[in-house]
């Protein structure tokens, strides 16, 4: 499929839970003008505890190395997970690969979007960085809970992947309250500073929705949903889910 342009965050390429070999079938099966990687695209928070990468960690970095080289104009945005490559930025990569810490997006639409990991509006990551490690390692463990929990309902014949992180990430009030206000300080600072819109990942839910005037959309993540967000050739935008 042919799309305008293609925003995906949250890989976290180094880590056991990343779907990276999904996210090759889904840029086989997917084709740009513009690819946006909104942040966390490779995980150095993981990688500082334990070095994990599989083959298909770098095959990832190749497929997109080689659509820049191949013309796709590829936009990444440096995330918490990624941070390291912060004091670098601005990065300039041949004509085709971009690297900082937001950019503004001009939609076919019309409008004007804001692009960011939205890490900086996480006032938990930004003024209490332990708590934010401290909450990675508790994603970490439903994550393996998942897999087991998953494992004993295939043995009971139940087929449909059940996610308890995603559960608890949409049931559980503090949970909830928190997504409410990520989304209402990054729509506010949109607001203020002209956009119409604003394009972020960093809390793996995919969203599409109108706050207040301005379009919040999220791409969601690849280590539990494989979301991506996309630009259609006509101006539309959508939400795909690659599970």
């Amino acid at each position: 499929m042919q799309y305008k342009s293609i925003f995906v965050s949250d890989i976290h390429l180094g880590t056991k839970f990343s779907k990276a070999e999904l996210f090759l079938d889904f840029l086989r099966d997917n084709n740009s003008e513009n690819l946006y990687l909104v942040g966390d695209i490779i995980d150095g928070w993981a990688i500082k505890r334990k070095f994990i990468w599989p083959q298909s960690h770098s095959d990832v970095i190749q497929k997109i190395l080689r659509q820049a080289r191949k013309g796709t104009n590829v936009f990444l945005i440096a995330g918490n997970h990624d941070e390291f490559l912060r004091p670098f930025l601005p990065i300039i990569l041949g004509d085709n690969l971009h690297i900082d810490s937001e950019f503004d997006y001009n939609a076919i639409n019309g409008k004007k979007y804001l692009v960011t990991h939205g890490d900086f509006f996480d006032s938990i990551t930004m003024t209490k960085k332990w708590i934010s490690v401290l909450g990675d390692y508790g994603y970490d463990a439903l994550l393996h809970l998942n897999s087991i929990i998953n494992f004993f309902r295939k043995l009971f014949g139940y087929k449909r992947y059940w996610s308890l992180s995603k559960y608890v990430k949409d049931n559980i009030k503090k949970s909830v309250s928190f997504i409410s206000d990520f989304e209402g300080i990054l729509t506010k600072y949109a607001f203020k500073n002209g956009y119409d819109g604003v394009i972020c990942g960093h809390i793996h839910k995919a969203e599409i929705k109108d706050i207040k005037g301005i379009e919040y959309l999220n791409s969601g993540d690849w280590v539990e949903n494989c979301t991506a967000l996309v630009e259609t050739m006509d101006g539309q935008w959508k939400i795909i889910s690659y599970l």
